[in-house]
């Protein structure tokens, strides 16, 4: 697991309660897409690369329910042009056997056959470690998203934490 430390938190936590709940989630919902898009940025730098699918399926999504604001980076997907196979690559796939369907056969470099061992895939990681390696620098975005943001339209200035006297 990641352990994230920042400073400056608890001022902004004091500027959002004085925001009518509509604005706080606008913002929230703003500031979460900029830390994920953070980490978007860097998963798209570390997936592997055949056909350039995987990494154009890998997207950010921001939802608000109940007055809880969630932001998601996912890869993969169905449909036409979706990488499908995007948790195969993240987690690997175990040692397993391909069986043709009844009626049909499998074309195994020329040869048709009823079914095949296939070896299983090693791991390659790219959505975690994106993560852990830039969970910083996203929760850095969040929180100058939202000080830009309160400063610009609500004319609230909230203290970075380069601005405090820490003792």
């Amino acid at each position: 697991m990641s352990d994230v430390r920042v400073k400056g938190l608890a001022e902004l936590q004091r500027a959002l309660d004085t925001l009518p709940a509509k604005i706080e989630s606008n913002i929230m919902r703003g500031a979460l897409r900029a830390g994920a898009n953070v980490i978007k940025a860097e998963a798209k730098a570390q997936v592997p690369r055949r056909s350039g699918k995987l990494a154009t399926s890998i997207r950010v999504s921001v939802s608000l329910r109940r007055g809880t604001v969630k932001a998601s980076v996912k890869a993969g997907g169905r449909g036409k042009g979706g990488a499908w196979y995007a948790r195969l690559v993240e987690l690997g796939t175990k040692a397993h056997a391909i069986k043709a369907r009844p009626g049909s056969a499998l074309n195994l470099h020329g040869m048709l056959v009823s079914s095949v061992q296939h070896p299983g895939a090693h791991p390659k990681p790219f959505l975690r470690p994106a993560m852990d390696s830039r969970a910083q620098a996203a929760v850095e975005a969040v929180r100058e998203y939202i000080r830009t943001r309160l400063a610009s339209k609500h004319g609230i200035d909230v203290p970075g934490p380069d601005d405090r006297n820490d003792e």
